[in-house]
């Protein structure tokens, strides 16, 4: 594995190192990509990014020591917050984090013996008009009255299938959102 010279990225790389004047300022979008190649910023995840913008590995790893959404250990390949602020707690988010965590056969924090999920609470992903809801790899999973552990059954099992790639497993959960969206 490796984001380096690998055809799964080089367009987002590329298209990230374009966006900034000097190349260093795309560090943080470029842990994303690693962690998502590798599951966690690992020292080949720190490696190539310090490769591709031309620094020290050692303030690749820095920033991201510094920031909570990068995982410096491992976790899943799908890596699901669940929101268990006061919105969504109101609106059923605890339980379905207890369902979600009984149907993987995992605890908090814990990660599937596939590797495939880790389940993790946290606080206020800003989205409380949709609650409950969680992140997929930091990208919403919602929908308008909030997801159901049905929802979240599909989602999974979607995710299990080999095929499965993170960016067409998201935009196949928009399009199912938007569907869903304009039958209401």
């Amino acid at each position: 594995m490796a984001i380096i010279n690998n055809p799964k990225y080089t367009q987002r790389i590329q298209h990230h190192l374009a966006k900034y004047p000097d190349k260093r300022s795309a560090v943080m979008p470029l842990l994303y990509i690693a962690q998502e190649e590798y599951g966690w910023v690992n020292d080949d995840a720190v490696s190539e990014v310090a490769q591709l913008v031309d620094i020290d590995p050692t303030q690749v790893r820095s920033i991201a020591g510094f920031y909570t959404m990068y995982s410096e250990k491992p976790k899943g390949r799908y890596w699901l917050h669940v929101c268990c602020d006061l919105a969504c707690a109101l609106r059923g988010a605890d339980e379905l984090h207890h369902e979600l965590l009984h149907e993987l056969g995992i605890e908090e924090g814990g990660t599937t013996a596939d590797g495939l999920f880790t389940v993790e609470h946290v606080m206020c992903l800003g989205a409380c008009d949709r609650a409950p809801m969680m992140q997929n790899n930091f990208h919403f999973v919602e929908k308008i009255g909030g997801l159901t552990m049905d929802d979240l059954r599909q989602f999974i099992a979607r995710a299990r299938t080999s095929d499965a790639d993170l960016q067409q497993l998201m935009e196949e959960w928009r399009n199912a959102v938007n569907e869903y969206v304009s039958k209401v």
